[in-house]
């Protein structure tokens, strides 16, 4: 009976001792919590969105547990910096100012600039019919920086509101002919309002949507881009993109397309060593 008891715990031991340390800790990351669908509060407490859900399916796929903090997203950036954070879950651009400081993985969404007008409005085809128009945006965000640096350019009027939901009820109200804003959070929109439809896309504005890590971390950052790319391969991505955007995916968008390499070809951090994505 001993030597049984011995032979039943030998594997139990050696599985613990083959567990790297790493594994048994949680991935500690964070959000702006207040960036609908991406995260935002629920009623009973903690974040939901898509990249909670998104984030929290790698975190299982990598066998390891995950914290998700909300915290304004001035700070993320310095608290990853500063080793609070392995990564961050929240969206940001990958610019090539960025990409100097940070390692990120390959985009799992794409942002551009994207119009919403009220439903039954003639869709805008190009940035020169805005002529004449008055466009909602923002205030302080980028969209109202765009809207600012080229108003006289287009000879359209920009308006200013408090919050992305104020410019929309704008178009709705019919005190503006469209809105600009993030093409998620303008899908997002449509899906709450049935009067509001997504529209032309600003598609020089497109960039990628990838996680930062620190310049120090390559092992992890690669390991997470592996999880996504298994995502986009088994569809499972894509499906996360429609359920909370409301549209389904195209197969040329980031959802669906592997990125040769780790992190975003042509940026700084960026690693062009072939390779398969690892899936179970």
């Amino acid at each position: 009976m001993r030597f049984l008891a011995c032979l039943l715990a030998a594997p139990l031991a050696f599985g613990l001792l083959a567990t790297p340390a790493s594994a048994q800790q949680p991935l500690r990351t964070a959000v702006d919590g207040t960036f609908a669908p991406h995260a935002f509060p629920k009623l009973d407490g903690g974040v939901q969105g898509f990249n909670v859900d998104l984030f929290t399916e790698v975190a299982r796929r990598l066998g390891r547990p995950i914290t998700i903090d909300s915290a304004s997203f001035s700070g993320l950036v310095p608290a990853l910096n500063a080793g609070r954070y392995d990564f961050l879950a929240a969206p940001v651009t990958v610019t090539a100012e960025r990409a100097e400081n940070l390692l990120f993985t390959e985009g799992y969404l794409y942002t551009a600039f994207q119009f919403g007008i009220r439903k039954g409005t003639t869709p805008i085809t190009s940035l020169e019919e805005l002529r004449g128009k008055v466009i909602a945006v923002n205030k302080g965000s980028a969209y109202d920086a765009w809207a600012q640096a080229n108003a006289a350019k287009y000879g359209f009027t920009a308006q200013t509101f408090e919050s992305q939901p104020d410019a929309v009820q704008a178009v709705l109200a019919g005190r503006a002919y469209a809105t600009l804003g993030g093409n998620t959070v303008i899908r997002y929109a449509a899906t709450r309002t049935p009067n509001f439809v997504p529209d032309f896309v600003i598609k020089e504005t497109r960039a990628h949507w990838g996680a930062p890590f620190r310049r120090d971390n390559a092992e992890l950052r690669n390991a997470v881009e592996n999880v996504l790319e298994c995502m986009k391969k088994d569809g499972s991505l894509a499906a996360l993109s429609e359920k909370w955007f409301g549209v389904k995916p195209g197969p040329d968008d980031a959802e669906n397309t592997v990125f040769p390499g780790y992190g975003v070809p042509g940026l700084a951090g960026y690693d062009a060593t072939p390779h398969e994505p690892r899936c179970s």
